[in-house]
């Protein structure tokens, strides 16, 4: 992307308001929901879904978004690797990361490759499910789901064949969002991992990617959610709650556009 870049930084305290949107959108998406019906005849997709959930939820918070899309004719799965919780729920260390992390060594570690610890079990996931079915993998990911599918795509490119995202961070790892307040407190050094982000974009993510964010995000930065490094990348701009992201139909059908482009 060229031209000014839109300065990140957390959202505004008074969206977080705006997040009840959300309980609307639940409720709106059910009718929809059940009039979908799974056609026989359909032409499925040839490559195969992964939805990968938000910070803090699980593969039944994807499953509507899922069943939409199967009822479209994508074969679409859950991440299967739980509760994301960023990877915060393991102990761990740097050595345990994979050899594709070139991570600067950090003496005072606590806890900041938590979240490529999880894009590594990801990683391992998408590769199976490539083997196990020779088909290319599709990922959507939700917020921090989003940017772990990112970072798989990065390291697959020849698997994973396109990128949707929800409201994910782009930038920052967790400082342009509304629990940076908690990461810092805990003594995270979030410029240190903003800086590690940045430097993985020195290698371009070369598939599709399709970025949907809203300005009215109360959890994420909008300007975080902007990729300004993928040569490929298409944003949307949708007027949506981040937490009623997977369950607006708008963004289902944007989200459909983008799987059938």
């Amino acid at each position: 992307m060229h031209g000014t870049h839109p300065t990140p930084r957390p959202p505004k305290r008074h969206l977080l308001f705006k997040e009840s949107r959300a309980a609307i959108d639940f409720a709106s998406m059910w009718p929809a929901l059940v009039s979908e019906r799974v056609l026989s005849s359909l032409e499925r997709s040839e490559s195969l879904v992964i939805v990968g959930p938000g910070f803090g939820s699980g593969d039944s918070y994807t499953l509507p978004l899922r069943r939409f899309l199967d009822a479209k004719g994508y074969d679409c799965e859950g991440w299967g690797l739980g509760t994301n919780l960023g990877g915060n729920d393991i102990e761990h260390t740097q050595s345990d990361l994979s050899d594709r992390w070139n991570f600067a060594h950090r003496a005072n570690f606590n806890g900041e490759a938590a979240v490529p610890l999880m894009i590594d079990r990801l990683y391992e996931r998408v590769l199976k499910r490539h083997q196990e079915t020779d088909r290319k993998i599709t990922l959507i990911g939700w917020s921090l789901g989003g940017f772990m599918a990112r970072e798989v795509a990065r390291d697959l490119p020849d698997t994973v064949d396109r990128v949707v995202t929800l409201g994910s961070p782009v930038i920052g790892g967790p400082k342009y969002t509304a629990v940076a307040g908690v990461f810092k407190q805990r003594g995270t050094d979030m410029d240190w991992i903003e800086e590690e982000i940045k430097q993985r974009e020195e290698r371009p993510i070369t598939q599709p990617i399709t970025a949907i964010y809203s300005k009215s995000d109360g959890i994420v930065g909008w300007q975080a959610a902007i990729d300004h490094y993928s040569p490929r990348v298409r944003h949307i701009e949708m007027d949506v709650a981040h937490l009623g992201m997977g369950f607006n139909r708008g963004v289902w059908s944007e989200v459909l556009a983008a799987l059938k482009g």
